[in-house]
């Protein structure tokens, strides 16, 4: 067995200077001694095994689990679903007015809790002679057949005249807070691999990268801020769509009860479900098989909510529908959970200092104070991701004070010469159009300067000019540096508004 000096054959010998190291000759060594040298280097490696395990890095490779919301058990009375006897009654009765005849199992599908729960509620309307049974089978009391004597049409009408709200069973406030909490985006876990998943197919500054994760972790909120056109709302919405699919389910009620009003928080327009819709008769089986689940909660991915220029404070607060009788959670409480993205912030309709100053405390406290038609004042979770995103200057549109609740702040800046020429790069691929490192190294050098940098968002605009061009001159589209000029002077050539 022979040694030499450690380089790749074809090299030549390292230097210092101008003279060359002196090379050693190859030694040779018997196989005997060969084979106890290599034995000593195993036994050398095997005792330092152990301490080089104990210092290696987490395999962020592979992601790690996915979080798992614990879900919300079935109440086995009364007092565990969070509302009165008379909410329960006055729903009931007001299905049966709507429906004229309901079986015990048909009631409890529709108002979402076991039918042994709605016991004390059938006792109750028939000692008042509000309920009466026409017919039965001889499964029991969950197939017999229920209407509403006179009496108890007359009781319902009045039920509507305060609340016209029909369906599954609110759940407590408590209750909503309750799982709210358990469902924070900040039991999340994020390593750089989901991170990459989420924001690999934009061109980034890794620093970035390296801040933005620990930002999304943190469950806080993240300014956003830097010229236009380089991937704010396109970086909020990415996290945002992350979360969505990858987050984990969260549940979200129907609705939830305070001060025996009613408040609607499920939005099928927000809300996601994250299985399959399945039929009421699959519903009730799941019902019947697996009572432990609380089915006035709907199983769902994190939501995304995105508000721009059209946001205003009433979205902020309840909205009370005068002719209905009950409340519509707002925006922000319907993102709990998720994320609320107010994107293009300062360019509301409303001032960023009443806009900030409406959330100045919840930000921090992760608590928000909402308000009853009554005035009664009652405090509700605030518990998503918000990311503010906006092309002004963070102290041109907030104080300190607000600016210190926000704990993470990001500038995103205009791209490198490098990474504008690899946007231009993947832009081409994705059209199918040959890409030209002369061509574009000329635009960089000849159409842009300190006063107009570059944006990310230029390379996909000049392709859609040049696109536009060649079809109207019946050529397939190409590069060539004529009609990358002309694009660039017909989309980007005016005055540049930053």
């Amino acid at each position: 067995m022979s040694y030499g000096p450690f380089y790749s054959p074809g090299e030549s010998a390292p230097s210092h200077g101008d003279e060359p190291i002196a090379v050693p000759e190859v030694i040779d060594l018997p196989d005997d001694l060969y084979d106890q040298i290599v034995q000593q280097v195993r036994d050398l490696c095997e005792t330092i095994q152990p301490a080089v395990a104990a210092l290696a890095l987490p395999d962020e490779s592979s992601s790690p689990e996915e979080y798992v919301v614990e879900t919300p058990l079935a109440p086995q009375n009364l007092d565990a679903t969070g509302i009165s006897l008379g909410q329960l009654s006055e729903l009931m009765l007001k299905m049966l007015y709507l429906n004229g005849v309901l079986t015990g199992f048909e009631i409890s599908r529709q108002i979402r809790l076991p039918f042994s729960v709605l016991g004390e509620g059938f006792q109750f309307l028939k000692a008042d002679r509000l309920v009466e049974v026409t017919s039965g089978d001889m499964v029991g009391p969950i197939s017999y057949r229920y209407q509403l004597t006179e009496l108890g049409r007359s009781r319902a009408r009045e039920a509507f005249e305060l609340c016209r709200y029909v369906g599954p069973a609110p759940v407590s406030l408590e209750q909503y807070t309750l799982q709210c909490r358990r469902q924070a985006i900040k039991n999340l876990a994020l390593n750089r691999q989901q991170l990459h998943t989420a924001l690999g197919h934009l061109v980034l500054d890794p620093a970035l990268l390296q801040r933005l994760g620990p930002a999304v972790c943190s469950g806080q909120s993240i300014f956003l801020y830097g010229p236009p056109g380089n991937g704010k709302t396109v970086i909020a919405k990415g996290l945002g769509r992350r979360l969505n699919e990858s987050g984990g389910a969260i549940y979200v009620p129907y609705a939830f009860s305070v001060d025996n009003q009613i408040v609607s928080v499920f939005d099928p327009n927000v809300h996601r479900p994250a299985e399959p819709v399945r039929r009421d008769d699959d519903v009730l089986e799941e019902s019947e098989n697996a009572p432990e689940l609380d089915l006035r909660w709907r199983k769902v991915r994190r939501p995304v909510l995105i508000a721009g220029g059209e946001l205003n404070l009433e979205m902020l607060d309840l909205r009370f529908h005068a002719g209905a009788g009950f409340y519509t959670a707002p925006l922000h409480l319907k993102a709990n959970g998720g994320v609320f993205l107010l994107d293009d912030f300062g360019r509301q309709l409303i001032p960023a200092a009443q806009l900030l100053n409406r959330w100045i405390l919840p930000l921090e406290d992760k608590v928000d104070s909402l308000t009853l038609e009554t005035g009664k004042k009652f405090d509700v979770p605030f518990e998503q991701l918000t990311i503010f995103s906006t092309n002004l200057r963070p102290e041109d549109l907030v104080d300190a004070a607000f600016l210190r609740r926000i704990r993470h702040k990001l500038e995103i800046s205009p791209p490198s010469d490098h990474q504008y020429r690899e946007i231009f790069r993947q832009a081409c691929e994705q059209r199918h159009l040959k890409y030209d490192d002369w061509i574009v190294s000329r635009l960089l050098n000849t159409q842009y300067g300190p006063e107009s940098p570059p944006k990310a968002s230029d390379p996909r605009d000049l392709l859609d000019v040049i696109e536009a061009i060649c079809r109207f001159r019946g050529e397939s589209p190409h590069l060539s540096e004529k009609i990358v000029v002309e694009a660039f002077q017909e989309c980007l050539g005016g005055p540049r508004i930053s």
